[in-house]
């Protein structure tokens, strides 16, 4: 005697199926069609040098953090290794790019960065740190924004520009509240 168990799982099986490979073959249609990202306009906007990844359909460009020697734990790191802000960009959902992205901040800076985020269309998503006994402190903001290029990129290099500023009369972080 056949289980009639084996036959419904039978049909639910082929629906499942079915219906992966229908919106599989769709999403990848959708990204064929999907207009490429402007590269130029990214990097030249915040006026730092991108690199593409093609598997994720995304646009990053970088800015270590090279500007004040960092330690933990006595230890000089390399900006490279761990101090970086990046800002992905990618083709939007309900606009024409968004952009993710993680800063890295001096504890007199995360205020102020913030506000100019916040004042030019990113989102600020989190606000952490990554080590301890790290000198000077470190702090780490994610941004987020779906728009134009020309606003997100924007964004990015107001964030620069004002670590920038804060940094042009001392390069070492204040250690206490001005």
């Amino acid at each position: 005697m056949k289980s009639p168990f084996f036959s419904l799982l039978y049909v639910f099986g082929t629906i499942a199926a079915c219906t992966f490979f229908l919106w599989y073959g769709g999403a990848i249609a959708a990204l064929e069609t999907e207009p490429g990202l402007d590269r130029a306009k990214i990097e030249s906007i915040p006026g730092l040098k991108g690199v593409p990844n093609e598997k994720e359909n995304t646009y990053t460009v970088s800015k270590p953090r090279s500007d004040v020697p960092i330690t933990v734990e006595r230890a000089r790191f390399a900006p490279i290794m761990t101090f970086t802000s990046w800002a992905a960009f990618a083709p939007g959902i309900k606009d024409e790019v968004m952009v993710m992205g993680d800063i890295v901040l001096f504890e007199d800076e995360v205020n102020p960065v913030m506000s100019v985020a916040a004042d030019n269309g990113l989102q600020v998503t989190a606000l952490h740190n990554h080590f301890f006994f790290d000198d000077p402190k470190v702090y780490f903001i994610h941004i987020g924004g779906e728009g134009s290029v020309d606003k997100l990129a924007q964004g990015v290099r107001a964030i620069l520009e004002k670590v920038k500023e804060i940094r042009a009369p001392t390069a070492q972080p204040t250690k206490t509240y001005p």
